[in-house]
């Protein structure tokens, strides 16, 4: 009862059958791939940042997103790119990416205290973000406070969704939690009640101390804010906690993009393995005993767009599959209630059978905030995916008859 290798495929894969299973790995797919190359360019950013804080400036072509819809300004407002596409790629977010590939292929074991060291790295730069910058808030930047009114709300709510996507990797550890009915509620909504405050806090302060339209489609907007507050005031503390703030951030976006890349492999692992992929996505290295070719080819997906597209671009591609997936997953907890009621279950979620219910309510109105461009792009890579499993995957199923295997 407990997801393993494929995480909500394999769940949905004993739930809801081949075909859905299929929808939500591919699904998963563009979950993980399109949210890493969203913080592989926020990543990129903050590297960027931190060359500016030593004083090294690379070319911008070779810093910058080939494609910048609302164009690239520098801190004084003055134009540096057009809207558009322009010829550059973002080499740190591709580099990035490509270098934690050859460390997953080689092998990489991330222990529980390595985790919380990462974990405690993260808040301290939050929270020191947090404490130095609630003393230069303007409180005119809240007015009005919600400038886009409640549909606006309902928008933001939708693009920021993709920094939950870590929360459903929680619950496949349940089978390692010595009482998983008690354990993973509270793990699981501790956790949200103080992201959520930290979310929040951040969010007062950063839009306390700039204008909210200075950071619109700003990869490091926290830094960058950092940076024009120090300019400004000539605070040389500001300077130390802009470089606290940086490395704080950037091994909270190595640790992401470390496991959400092994997450993406082992899905694909786990659809070989099914059949419903090339075998090539199955193949083990000899040495190393990791899913090498998945790895590799994970990599150069996540690479090569994450140089050459914007993080918000991204990151709406993300939300609309993270919730798609959510949607599914839930619907399979209905289903599963009702065709096997007698199953037993290591783990029952609180609630009854009102909570998957407003999970797929809550989520299906978030996914209806956002643009209508990221509905068309996500329908167009749904149609893919169902021409690919009605053409290919389910001829090699290892549940179809030998008489219509190709």
């Amino acid at each position: 009862m407990i997801p393993i290798a494929g995480s909500a495929y394999t769940y949905t894969y004993a739930t809801m059958g081949e075909l859905i299973a299929w929808i939500i790995g591919w699904d998963l797919i563009l979950e993980y791939a399109v949210s890493n190359m969203a913080v592989s360019v926020g990543f990129a950013a903050h590297l960027v940042d931190m060359f500016d804080w030593f004083g090294w400036h690379p070319a911008l072509r070779w810093i910058s997103p080939a494609y910048l819809p609302s164009g690239l300004t520098d801190l004084q407002g003055n134009m540096l790119y057009a809207p558009g596409w322009h010829f550059g790629f973002n080499i740190p977010a591709f580099a990035v990416v490509m270098l934690l590939t050859v460390v997953l292929v080689r092998g990489i074991r991330e222990s529980a205290e390595t985790n919380n060291i990462m974990v405690i790295l993260k808040i301290a730069a939050i929270l020191a973000f947090v404490f130095a910058g609630m003393h230069y808030i303007h409180p005119a930047n809240y007015h009005p406070f919600a400038p886009n009114g409640w549909s606006g709300i309902l928008t933001g709510g939708s693009i920021i969704f993709f920094t939950y996507i870590g929360f459903d990797s929680v619950s496949t550890a349940a089978e390692e939690a010595k009482n998983p009915q008690r354990d993973l509620p509270i793990g699981i909504i501790a956790t949200l009640i103080v992201c959520t405050l930290l979310y929040i806090s951040v969010a007062v302060v950063l839009t306390g101390i700039v204008p909210w339209q200075r950071l619109i489609d700003d990869a490091a907007p926290v830094v960058n804010s950092l940076k024009q507050l120090g300019i400004t005031t000539g605070s040389h503390s500001l300077h130390w906690i802009r470089l606290a703030v940086l490395f704080g951030a950037m091994m909270g976006m190595i640790s992401s993009l470390l496991v959400f890349q092994l997450g993406q492999a082992r899905v694909w692992f786990a659809m070989s393995r099914d059949g419903l992929l090339p075998k090539l996505f199955g193949r083990v290295h000899p040495r190393f005993r990791t899913p090498s070719t998945a790895t590799w080819i994970a990599g150069f997906l996540v690479g090569i767009p994450g140089g050459i597209l914007d993080i918000g671009t991204l990151a709406d591609l993300s939300n609309i599959g993270t919730l798609f997936a959510f949607v599914l997953v839930s619907l399979g907890v209905i289903i599963l209630r009702y065709k096997q009621p007698e199953r037993r279950r290591g783990f029952r979620a609180p609630g009854g059978i009102a909570a998957p219910i407003l999970s797929v309510l809550f989520c299906l109105l978030l996914m209806s905030g956002l643009p209508i461009l990221t509905w068309i792009r996500f329908f167009v890579w749904l149609i893919i995916g169902l021409t690919v499993y009605m053409l290919y995957s389910r001829y090699r199923s290892e549940f179809c008859p030998e008489d219509r295997r190709r």
